[in-house]
Order: structure tokens, then C-alpha cells, then sequence
């Protein structure tokens, strides 16, 4: 989670600097469901992420050389620097995006569980969204499919409360989201979402029921986002209380002070944790600074088709 964080901070640095340019979305107060739930996963399973994916990427193995190359749009980059922030990729971890657009990674998380049970394969395809979402029709033309086809689908929803600027509760009538996947025969469940060891053993439990079924599973994740939506919101929709009473949960905080007080760490190891994880987002900048830009020969290209005549 320290990772997550610091990665994030760096990042908001950086586009101060319009080191990193367009569209900054951080993950700052979410750090527990991304690394709670990776920590679940399998390393075959398939992974399909919101726009807000920097955390998932970074503990699904994504470098953070390579993430923040991406973000600067250099070649070094996970995504060759065309995706930047919002579409961090990689093939070999089994991570499908990063995807800009609200619920676009649904139905291709839906396509891909559907060639795994062609294929015959046993694998776990998990789907992050935001609680914003929920109010696409592809959420529910997913779920229908997932319950209808038997597809080995973990839908996570990551409710930060605010879908961009507005309050969940003013724009859902029903505000319990969970009510929404057993219309379609899904089993869903609400955990606190900045509790990582919840958030740990509930995507555990859920992706071993999915794995073992063949069925779909849901799970709501609640958790609160202490940064603005993006680094273009002026977040005016919100008090400044309001995030401080937020802080308050903060999961790095909550985890640092029971790993304490069950004495599995010391203050000497949260100082070495604090280094390395230092070392390690500088020596990431340095890989995005000193990475090349793509040449202009290959702008065309992953542009068109090839000509096949």
C-alpha cells in the first residue's frame, strides 16, 4: 500500500510539472482494495481495471519504471507510451487495461471469462469498476450474460461514493448496490473497503467460489477516495470535513497500527519499508526521464490494419 501511495504522490508531483500530461487519475485511499484483492488472485487469473488502475498495475507485477514511462508517454513504457495513464497494460501479467471510458472493461471482461470456458481453462477473470458504473447498461447486460452463460466472472466494485463529482445518493435511487447483481441471479456481497485483510479474504473466498462453480460472484468494495477525481477537478462537490473524517480510516494507518500492536513489525522495519519504497519510485523516474520517445516511423503503427490482399 506504501508503494501505491507513494507512486501516487510522485505522479501528482510530476504533472505539476506537466512531466506527465492529459488525464491523472490517483488512487490515493483506495490502496487497500487494490492490493487486498490482487493478494487474492491468482497469477493466472485474468485482471480488467478502471482508468483509476495505477495501484492495481503496480502490485499485479507492473515495474514502476515501466508505469511511470507511460505515464511520461515514452516508449519504455508498459503500454509503449501511447496508452499513458489510463491504459496500462501487460500481456504476460494477464492484466487487460485500463480502460478510459466508464464500464468499457465489462463486456471485455465478459468476452474474456467466455474464451476460458470455451478453451476449458480454470481461470478467474476479476473486473474492477467504480461505482459510477453501475449506471451504464453494460453493467447489467453483463451480469445477465455472466449469470446466463455460467461465466467465471468477479465483478469488484470499488465505491468511492462519488461517480466523478456526484454523490452516489443523488443520482441511484437505490443506494445499495448490492441489490442491483441478484436480480440476475448473482451472488453479491458489501465489504469495508479500507480494510485490506477484509478486502483480502472476502476476493479470496469469492474468486474460489467462481473458480470452483464456473458462476459469476460480485462483490462491493467501500472505500473513499481522498483525492479529487482527476488532477482537473476542483472537487467542489464535496467539504473539506468530509475527507478529513475520511482520513480518519485511512488503510496504510489502520494496517501499520494492528501490525504494531500484534508486534509482527517494529517502527525499525516501517523506517526500512519507508527507504526502499523511496528508492524504488526515484530509481522509477529516472527509467521514465532517461526512457526515448517513440520514433516517428512507427506513429502508423497498431493504427491500421495491415492491407492482408
Amino acid at each position: 500500500m506504501l508503494r501505491i501511495r507513494r507512486l501516487e504522490e510522485k505522479s501528482a508531483e510530476l504533472y505539476a510539472k506537466q512531466k506527465i500530461r492529459g488525464f491523472l487519475h490517483l488512487y490515493i485511499g483506495e490502496e487497500a482494495v487494490g492490493v487486498g484483492a490482487m493478494r487474492a488472485l491468482r497469477d493466472d487469473d485474468n485482471v480488467v481495471a478502471t482508468y483509476r488502475e495505477h495501484g492495481h498495475a503496480l502490485v499485479r507485477g507492473i515495474p514502476a519504471g515501466e508505469i511511470m514511462a507511460e505515464m511520461y508517454g515514452k516508449a519504455n513504457g508498459c503500454s509503449g507510451g501511447r496508452g499513458g495513464s489510463m491504459h496500462l497494460f501487460s500481456v504476460e501479467r494477464r492484466f487487460y487495461g485500463g480502460h478510459a471510458i466508464v464500464g468499457g472493461g465489462l463486456p471485455i471482461a465478459v468476452g474474456l471469462a467466455l474464451a476460458n470456458k470455451m478453451k476449458g481453462e480454470s481461470r478467474v477473470t476479476a473486473c474492477f469498476f467504480g461505482d459510477g458504473a453501475t449506471d451504464e447498461g453494460e453493467f447489467h447486460e453483463s451480469l445477465n450474460l455472466t449469470a446466463l452463460w455460467e461465466l467465471p466472472v468477479l465483478f469488484i466494485c470499488e465505491n468511492n461514493r462519488y461517480a466523478m463529482g456526484t454523490a452516489f445518493a443523488r443520482h441511484v435511487s437505490d443506494n445499495d448496490i448490492v441489490n442491483n447483481p441478484p436480480a440476475y441471479g448473482v451472488h453479491s456481497e458489501t465489504v469495508d473497503g479500507m480494510d485490506v485483510v477484509a478486502v483480502e479474504r472476502a476476493v479470496h473466498n469469492a474468486a474460489e467460489s467462481v473458480r470452483e462453480t464456473g458462476e459469476p460472484r460480485f462483490i462491493e468494495l467501500r472505500t473513499y477516495r481522498f483525492r479529487a477525481h482527476s488532477m482537473y477537478d476542483a472537487e467542489l462537490y464535496r467539504s473539506k470535513a468530509e475527507v478529513e473524517e475520511w482520513k480518519k480510516l485511512d488503510p496504510i494507518e489502520q494496517l501499520k497500527d494492528r501490525a504494531l500492536a500484534a508486534t509482527l513489525i517494529t517502527g525499525a522495519d516501517i523506517e526500512t519499508i519507508e527507504r526502499d519504497v523511496a528508492r524504488e519510485i526515484e530509481e522509477a523516474v529516472q527509467f521514465a526521464e532517461q526512457g526515448e520517445w517513440e520514433s516517428i516511423d512507427d506513429l502508423a503503427r497498431h493504427t491500421y490494419a495491415r492491407d492482408l490482399s
